[in-house]
């Protein structure tokens, strides 16, 4: 892997090489919500979603700049770079892309998501980036590798004091999904094509290979089907450039067909016994492919709406027998139910709106989900709070003080991901957790869709400053660590004391200087039952305090624009 991210580098840096149709990768700090920002204060084009992204700002907003958004912002060269170039003909065009250095740190136990190449891991951690974009006629490739250093230091993980009944339910659970507690009990170190692609591109629609990470949805901190918590994963893609316009509106979308991995680790380090068995049960030792689609429908008649939806599918490389188990959306076989082990597919689907009023600067959006969708109308009408999952949230921007570039912005989500029927929660049947794919709806060991994981609900308030590239901010958050395992293991004995509950109040924010754009977070959270874990002593009442824990995470970037 490392060698061949080296020679591409090597290939690309030779060629004689200005472009400015290059992606703003999802998630990153001071340029992406930038542009979400100006849209809700009726700067940008209200006909872009914001529900399919990495987005191209040249073809959707016609920005000159990628990086540097803001007009009223000067631009610099401190480092005296040739940043951009153009062949002798004018056919092949150059640009260098930002390049970054993320740090992170938890004290206590790994928190965090939204992160991309990051791991979930205790200590510090380090994301390096850069890269370069180059366009030959309608052949465009974008070259961003990513490399991740990170401790993975020692910390606590499911408590050894639980009763072995409850262990036991804990590899019940676990053994559907590939989210380890800890990656092994070494340092990490890993190279990753990161934010890369090679395209061919005919006016606003794109069909190429990419690594790229995707987010599909309207949500800010999470999404049900596809979001930046796990590092990007190779697929082919044929999706919109920027919204393409109809008689009844305009539309984006995407298709993709890609390959899912392992982590490679097991659930606990060290795994654990049950009357001297091992309860940890190795998946099954073959790649996974992933197709998905997502489609967003702006009615020309209601300005600032968005309608969408989204699906997913996964199988087994050795279950691809028939083209519809390629594309099983357009595939004309009704199934019965998607959970059947006939099957062998996990699959997913969210509808979500997203209204932008512009004269209010402010927006409302709302996903709803269902987890193994067999496709049945009949069934959703039936039972439509049945393996359900949902996120809704609202934003809006505020005057602050005489200045007109100034605004305080409020932003509110919430993200319910918990089971609502105990007997699809007693049947291990759980968001992202599968039986037929035992990886779950995973990528390296991290959730494809919200970052919160399986059975998980989080409410989250944000208060922030804002102007230009600027952002200053509060964060407030309540997060309920995978209720769906917390009544498997503890309904029969009607023990509602442990939920494993994190307190949260955090304060972070972006700062451009020149080429630079700083940004840093600094958050406290307070772990209530931390892994689900309460003693009592036999002198103790009933409602005695559970084990609880404090981490501290610290977060710091810094990017340079060319």
């Amino acid at each position: 892997m490392r060698k061949s991210l080296a020679v591409l580098l090597i290939f690309i840096c030779y060629l004689n090489l200005v472009s400015n149709a290059q992606s703003v990768p999802v998630g990153a700090l001071g340029l992406e919500d930038y542009y979400r920002r100006s849209q809700l204060a009726g700067q940008l084009d209200s006909t872009v979603s914001f529900t399919i992204r990495p987005l191209i700002p040249s073809l959707a907003f016609n920005t000159k700049a990628m990086a540097y958004p803001d007009v009223a912002e000067e631009r610099y060269n401190l480092l005296n770079a040739n940043a951009t170039g153009v062949s002798k003909d004018g056919q092949l065009k150059w640009q260098l892309l930002p390049m970054s250095v993320m740090l992170q740190a938890n004290s206590h136990h790994p928190y965090g998501w939204n992160d991309g190449a990051m791991l979930p891991a205790k200590g510090l951690q380090t994301l390096l980036t850069a890269g370069i974009f180059a366009e030959y006629g309608p052949l465009s490739i974008q070259f961003k590798p990513e490399v991740v250093m990170a401790a993975n230091s020692r910390f606590d993980t499911f408590d050894e004091n639980h009763y072995d009944v409850i262990t036991a339910r804990y590899y019940d659970f676990y053994n559907n999904i590939d989210l380890p507690a800890r990656f092994g009990n070494d340092g990490v170190t890993k190279a990753y094509w990161g934010q890369s692609s090679i395209r061919l591109n005919y006016k606003a629609l794109s069909f190429g290979l990419s690594t790229e990470n995707l987010w599909w949805g309207p949500g800010m901190r999470n999404s049900l089907l596809m979001s930046n918590t796990a590092p990007g994963f190779k697929h082919l893609t044929l999706n919109t450039r920027k919204p393409i316009s109809s008689p009844i509106g305009s539309f984006e979308g995407q298709i993709i067909a890609g390959r899912l991995e392992d982590s490679g680790y097991g659930v606990l380090e060290p795994e654990r016994e049950y009357f001297g068995q091992p309860l940890y049960v190795a998946k099954p030792n073959d790649w996974r492919y992933l197709s998905g689609l997502a489609i967003t429908w702006q009615p020309k008649w209601v300005p600032g709406l968005f309608l969408g939806l989204t699906r997913s599918a996964q199988h087994y490389r050795n279950g691809l027998n028939k083209i519809g188990d390629y594309l099983p959306f357009f595939s004309s076989k009704k199934q019965a139910a998607a959970a059947e082990a006939i099957n062998k597919r996990d699959q997913r689907n969210s509808y979500f709106m997203r209204w932008l009023w512009a004269e209010e600067k402010a927006e409302f959006y709302f996903e709803f989900g269902r987890n193994n969708y067999s496709g049945s109308l009949s069934d959703l009408s039936l039972e439509p709070n049945v393996s359900r999952a949902y996120i809704f949230g609202l934003r809006k921007l505020f005057p602050f003080g005489a200045k007109e570039d100034q605004n305080l912005m409020i932003s509110a989500e919430v993200t319910q991901l918990q089971e609502t029927d105990i007997s699809k929660v007693l049947n291990l049947d759980s968001w992202y957790t599968s039986k037929n794919i035992r990886q779950g709806y995973t990528n390296r060991g991290e959730v494809l869709g919200a970052g919160i994981g399986p059975g998980a609900n989080i409410q989250s308030l944000e208060v922030s400053w804002v102007k230009g590239l600027k952002r200053i901010g509060l964060q407030f958050e309540r997060l309920v660590h995978n209720n769906d395992f917390y009544y498997y293991a503890f309904s029969d004995s009607r023990d509602f004391r442990r939920h494993w509950v994190d307190l949260s109040i955090g304060a972070g924010g972006e700062w451009n200087y020149k080429n630079f754009i700083f940004n840093a977070k600094l958050q406290g959270i307070q772990s209530l039952n931390y892994q689900w874990y309460l003693f009592q002593a036999p002198d103790q009442p009933y409602m005695t305090p559970g084990k609880d824990a404090f981490n501290l995470q610290v977060q710091a970037g810094l990017t340079y624009r060319f």
